[in-house]
């Protein structure tokens, strides 16, 4: 009984782990100039495996002078930012835990760039890349987990 009871605490432990390595949670992004937190995004996973992104909360101290992203060339044009779905697509790569495949918006410029989502830290943080082409022509940011 006692093997049975380490064994299971061993793998509720194994999996709280494992989902703290997946880009799925709330996560408070972070303003590449001022370093300042700027919005929250919920990430969550469809019954396919696919990502989505969407922000919760803007966490800027001034209101944007463009609530909405009138820069936005698709279904997302004109849309206010809060609530925008910016994480579109992307599967895990098999045997890691990165995140591939899928698109994420930036509501500032309106460009959709591919997007490559890997936990760091435990899964306190994730490294979220854009780029076009190859990950090497992009640009990273680092996200703070909320939840």
């Amino acid at each position: 009984m006692i093997k049975f009871a380490l064994a299971l605490s061993f793998s509720l432990f194994a999996l709280a782990a494992q989902a703290q390595l997946s880009p799925v949670g709330l996560w408070r992004s972070i303003d590449d100039d001022s370093k300042q937190p700027k919005a929250e995004i919920r990430i969550s996973q469809n019954a396919a495996g696919g990502l989505s992104g969407v922000v919760e909360k803007s966490l800027l101290t001034a209101p944007s002078p463009e609530p909405n992203c009138n820069l936005c060339t698709d279904d997302r044009k004109d849309k206010p930012k809060i609530g925008l779905e910016i994480i579109r697509g992307g599967q895990q790569s098999e045997g890691k835990a990165v995140w591939e495949g899928g698109k994420i918006l930036d509501p500032e410029n309106g460009k959709n760039y591919s997007a490559r989502l890997t936990p760091i830290e435990g899964g306190k943080k994730l490294e979220v890349r854009g780029y076009i082409g190859t990950p090497l022509l992009g640009r990273s940011q680092t996200w703070i987990r909320v939840q």
